[in-house]
């Protein structure tokens, strides 16, 4: 049976945002010791290095707006690389930050976890 890539990039990044804007602490198992992620200017590697960027981030509310998700297959072996825009509302700003989002997904038993994740904001 072949696997929807689309279909599981759309419900990894709804899962995850989910998880990220109502407690990041959750994170820690979508991450493997070898995944990497560049976050601006930083770059880390490890589950546990990687959570702690994501729970030490200056804001106590956020929520990601989904602008644009595409995704296509990374490999014969099922990984999964996908690119995502949108938009960031933190904390009690009126004004949203826009960014983008890159994940390379590679499968796990039945699941998929993140080797790799790069974040920017995009700055007008």
């Amino acid at each position: 049976m072949s696997v929807d890539f689309n279909t599981v990039a759309t419900e990894f990044c709804h899962f995850y945002y989910q998880q990220f804007d109502s407690d990041r602490t959750q994170l820690g198992n979508l991450y493997r010791d070898q995944s990497m992620l560049t976050f601006e200017t930083s770059q880390l590697q490890g589950a546990k290095d990687i959570v702690e960027k994501l729970v030490s981030l200056p804001f106590q509310k956020v929520a990601h707006r989904i602008s644009t998700l595409d995704a296509q297959p990374a490999s014969p072996s099922g990984d999964i690389l996908v690119m995502v825009t949108g938009e960031l509302l933190i904390d009690e700003e009126q004004n949203a930050q826009r960014y983008s989002q890159v994940f390379h997904l590679i499968p796990d038993g039945n699941s998929y976890y993140v080797f790799n994740d790069i974040f920017r904001l995009n700055y007008s």
